[in-house]
């Protein structure tokens, strides 16, 4: 799981097809993080999931006496304790808006992710399916005008990011040949070519894009 130094160790317990498992799997990875990752069948959750996290949820990261259970929490822990490289801005401001964005991609996006995850051929997929298209076809303009999220540098947004465009096509949605989406598209390689990316993808993710997860 390491693409850098060797670090103090720690487990995450992760659910291989989950895209907020995924985001703290990414998290690892960019910073370098050693992680004894541990990958759950939410339908078979180990025991040691149901005594220390009162969801019984994936992720869940252990860190000697420490017990995280939500996934924003797990990202900022790593981020704060593993300052390099950083993951959010430094000033207040900036970084304030990083976690505003974060939690804007939370309230518009991952619930329909999750609705279309868990069937995505009911009625009410049909409908997470359009809004979840429309609603990132409306904010494509934004990566044309720098690499990463309203960001020059790769941030804890994009990592709450990329697992969702990664899995747009078990999603349904196509954006390919859409100029108008080019710019979501070129943000969507930038991300799929970071090593750590590659570093984070379960055996699950990494069969939704073979030929990109090589």
């Amino acid at each position: 799981m390491s693409t850098g130094a060797r670090r103090a160790s720690m487990t995450l317990f992760s659910d291989g097809s989950c895209h907020y498992s995924h985001r703290v799997r990414l998290v690892l990875a960019e910073k370098g993080i050693t992680a004894e990752v541990i990958d759950v069948d939410p339908a078979q959750p180990v025991p040691e999931v149901i005594e220390l996290n009162p969801y019984g949820t994936m992720p869940l990261l252990l860190d000697r006496d420490l017990v995280l259970y939500e996934n924003k929490v797990m990202m900022e822990y790593l981020d704060e304790r593993f300052p390099h490289p950083p993951l959010l801005p430094a000033y207040p401001v900036t970084r304030s808006e990083a976690r505003q964005l974060i939690y804007r991609i939370e309230r518009n996006w991952c619930g329909l992710v999750d609705t279309l995850l868990a069937n995505d051929t009911s009625k009410a997929a049909e409908a997470a399916r359009n809004q979840l298209r429309e609603g990132l076809a409306a904010v494509a303009p934004v990566f044309a005008e720098k690499p990463y999220f309203m960001s020059d540098e790769f941030t804890l947004v994009d990592a709450c990011m990329a697992p969702i465009l990664w899995r747009l096509p078990r999603l349904g949605i196509d954006f390919e040949g859409q100029a108008e989406q080019q710019p979501l598209l070129d943000y969507a390689d930038r991300l799929f070519s970071r090593p750590a990316f590659r570093a984070s993808l379960s055996r699950q993710e990494a069969e939704l894009r073979p030929s990109r997860a090589a």
